[in-house]
């Protein structure tokens, strides 16, 4: 079985990290390991009618934030990768400068220093270069940066359809295969989703 680290900072853009989590609940082959930040729960609650309790539910094994001793906290616990998702500027900036203040910031940096697969799916707009400048040092040192920018040509019809594609899209660059996104096909030709 595979692992996967997701995190979810106290970034708006809950629904993302909550349907990644649902997505691969669904399926036996990938074993999820997830962090919650404290501002995680915070924000998810203003934002989804999801319950803390429900969405740490969805978690094969959940840690807490100051767990220092978890297994994702260490380079020889095996993982496909993790996913920020949400990822909060805050979370991109101590990733980005190696500052693990965190369990959810001290588990990238050892996916990193494995050179395993980082992504950042970073929900803030509009930028200001302090931002750009953090989201290039994060990609310098082998994060991939993935705001959750919908995509069109598929033609949705819902904001459910929006997330779904969007985190089709983020679970296929984790390299987990997924029928939940259009590919393009070439203009004036549609896949199906």
């Amino acid at each position: 079985m595979k692992r996967l680290i997701i995190a979810l900072s106290g970034a708006s853009g809950q629904i993302y990290g909550i349907r990644i989590l649902e997505i691969l609940k669904q399926t036996a082959e990938i074993e999820t390991h997830v962090v919650l930040s404290p501002s995680a729960g915070i924000t998810m609650a203003q934002e989804t009618t999801y319950k803390l309790k429900q969405v740490e539910a969805l978690a094969d094994v959940l840690y807490r934030p100051g767990d220092i001793g978890a297994a994702i906290a260490s380079g020889s616990f095996e993982t496909m990768g993790m996913i920020v998702v949400p990822c909060s500027i805050k979370s991109l900036s101590s990733i980005a400068h190696s500052y693990d203040t965190d369990l959810l910031t001290r588990a990238a940096d050892v996916q990193l220093k494995e050179g395993r697969s980082v992504i950042l799916v970073v929900r803030e707009t509009p930028l200001h270069l302090g931002h750009l400048r953090l989201m290039t040092e994060a990609t310098e040192i082998g994060c991939t940066i993935f705001p959750p920018v919908p995509a069109y040509y598929s033609l949705p019809k819902t904001i459910d359809d929006l997330v779904g594609n969007t985190c089709g899209r983020i679970l296929a660059r984790a390299g987990i295969s997924n029928a939940l996104y259009g590919e393009w096909l070439g203009l004036g030709r549609r896949s199906e989703v």
